[in-house]
């Protein structure tokens, strides 16, 4: 059976809220609370507008309401250069070795395309996966071309959002077994959970799936059969 594992990056395999935290801090250190504050709402404005967080595009709008703050650049410069491999989860890239012994394994995930790519690049993600990295603005209406591009039997989705994995399950049915790692804000959210069904298989921690063979993975993904 060719088997496809497809993995998200953030809060999946990194830790993205440390990221957002981190950039917190600097920005209130550079700009100060009330800009800092201001930032975080064009960033809501800009995510609710195109679907994805846009971390750049968001500093381009700010640049708009303050277009002589010299911080700009400082924090720019801060973005496209921020140490992501120190962010990585424990044993993530372990995770991708295992997986990779038993099948594909792409990167899918959302998000611009600058600051997205170069995540996944300086994260020592994308040389990992041996650079099988999809970025759509909503991957979960893209499954056409994800399946057009690495065609399998089986599809192993694994990502921290049960509102993705509800939608591609949807879809691929019992071709697909999704895993939800219990990690970041999204995961843990108590309205998101009692909206979503559970997922065919869920890990507190992404090293977790360290335990997991091919045989478990893809067998939780198919109904079991009565009578």
């Amino acid at each position: 059976m060719d088997v496809v594992f497809l993995v998200d990056v953030d809060n999946t395999l990194l830790d993205n809220d440390r990221v957002t935290a981190d950039l917190m801090r600097y920005l209130e250190g550079e700009v100060g609370p009330e800009r800092q504050r201001r930032y975080w709402a064009i960033f809501e404005e800009l995510r609710d507008e195109l679907g994805y967080a846009d971390y750049l595009g968001a500093l381009q709008r700010y640049r708009v309401e303050y277009p002589r703050d010299p911080h700009l650049l400082t924090v720019s410069r801060y973005l496209v250069n921020y140490p992501f491999a120190n962010r990585i989860y424990p044993m993530s890239l372990d995770v991708i070795d295992h997986l990779k012994a038993m099948g594909t394994v792409v990167i899918l995930s959302d998000g611009d395309v600058v600051f997205q790519p170069r995540k996944v690049e300086r994260s020592g993600l994308f040389e990992a996966v041996d650079s099988n990295v999809l970025i759509y603005v909503h991957k979960e209406r893209e499954l056409d071309d994800v399946a057009a591009r690495y065609p399998a039997d089986h599809y192993v989705l694994i990502d921290d959002k049960l509102r993705i994995l509800t939608a591609v399950k949807g879809v691929w049915a019992e071709r697909v077994t999704t895993v939800f790692p219990r990690q970041g804000h999204y995961a843990h959210d108590p309205q998101v959970l009692a909206t979503y069904p559970p997922a065919d298989i869920a890990v507190d921690r992404i090293d977790q799936l360290l335990d997991l063979d091919l045989e478990t993975m893809v067998g939780a993904g198919r109904p079991v059969a009565t009578g």
